[in-house]
Formats: structure tokens, C-alpha cells, sequence
């Protein structure tokens, strides 16, 4: 079976120059991997994952002008999926009904765990749009959970240049990932 990316992507590049049945078959597509996604964060109110979908997916569509063709569309996607979910149980919040304790928090923002191997390759891809200084220093530290010495022993950079590197880097990163959202 084809993996997610390599099914959606073209289908959002498809719709996003203007093929009214790939933008078909895209929100489809997501409807589907959606809802999959929010039932397993939704557990306690399942009445609610299919407006939270829709609620993605209208984002999806107001917002496909952002996404950028040369970055994973499934790492686009579960962004805005995280940020609705988020926006869900701060309403619910609000409106004095479940809480929901910061501990259970990392369960419901963590991608699915079939996804693991999409999330590692989208890191990748990722990473390697960085600067070979910035890439190491936050594979070795971040990744691989490295010292800043060990990092720094590893690379050839000073610590010094490693903290920078991870600061630097992890700064792109979110800016990158910001434009994505």
C-alpha cells in the first residue's frame, strides 16, 4: 500500500492548480484520515470529531494557498488538525464543561502512533532543507539525545557552535513551519 504522502501530495498539488476532481478526492481523502486521527484524541466526546473534522477542512480550503509543494502535505495537514483539536477543548474549556488536564495533553498532540514512520520521514525532510551545521547539531542533541559536548565531539563544532546551531535551526524550523499552519 502506497503511504499517505505519497497518495495526498499529489492530489493537493492537482487541486491547488485548480483540478476541481483531485481537490475532490483530496478532501475526501483527508475526510477520512481525519477522522481516524480525532476519534483516538476525542475519546470522551465522539458526537464532536465530525465538526472538528469539518472544521479542518474548511481551514484546509481557506488556507491551501499556503501550503508549499515542496513540503510534506501530511505534516500541513495534522498542523492545522492540532491546532483545531487544541481550539476545540479551549472552547469546551471555556464554556465549563471537561477539563482537560496539561498531563494528557502530549497524548492527544502526539501524532498516531502508525504515523510514526510519516513524522520520522517528515523530520527528514525537514532537517535536510537546514544548513549541515544546524542538521547536525540538532540530529545529534534532539534526536539522538546527545550532550552538547558529545554533539559537539561528534561534529567537529566548538559547544559553543552546536548551542548556536540547535538555536538557529530550531528557530527556521518554526519559522518554517509557521508559514505551513
Amino acid at each position: 500500500m502506497q503511504d499517505r504522502e505519497t497518495e495526498l501530495r499529489p492530489l493537493m498539488i492537482a487541486a491547488c492548480n485548480g483540478n476541481q476532481q483531485a481537490y475532490v478526492a483530496l478532501l475526501s481523502d483527508m475526510a477520512k484520515l481525519l477522522r481516524g486521527f480525532f476519534r483516538k484524541r476525542m475519546l470522551s466526546v465522539p458526537d464532536d470529531v465530525e465538526d472538528v473534522v469539518q472544521e479542518v477542512l474548511i481551514a484546509i480550503h481557506n488556507q491551501r494557498h499556503t501550503y508549499d509543494a515542496g513540503q510534506p502535505v501530511t505534516a500541513w495537514v495534522f498542523g492545522i488538525a492540532r491546532y483545531k483539536l487544541a481550539d476545540f477543548y479551549r472552547r469546551r474549556g471555556s464554556q465549563g464543561s471537561d477539563h482537560v488536564d496539561i498531563d494528557d495533553a502530549a497524548e492527544w498532540l502526539a501524532t498516531e502512533d502508525h504515523d510514526a514512520h510519516d513524522a520520522r520521514r517528515d523530520v527528514g525532510l525537514l532537517l535536510d532543507e537546514l544548513p549541515e551545521k544546524q542538521r547536525d547539531a540538532i540530529r545529534c542533541v534532539k534526536i539522538e539525545g546527545l550532550s552538547i559536548a558529545e554533539a559537539a565531539a561528534q561534529t567537529g563544532q566548538s559547544e559553543s557552535s552546536v548551542k548556536v546551531g540547535i538555536h538557529r535551526g530550531l528557530k527556521a524550523l518554526a519559522a518554517r513551519m509557521r508559514g505551513a499552519a
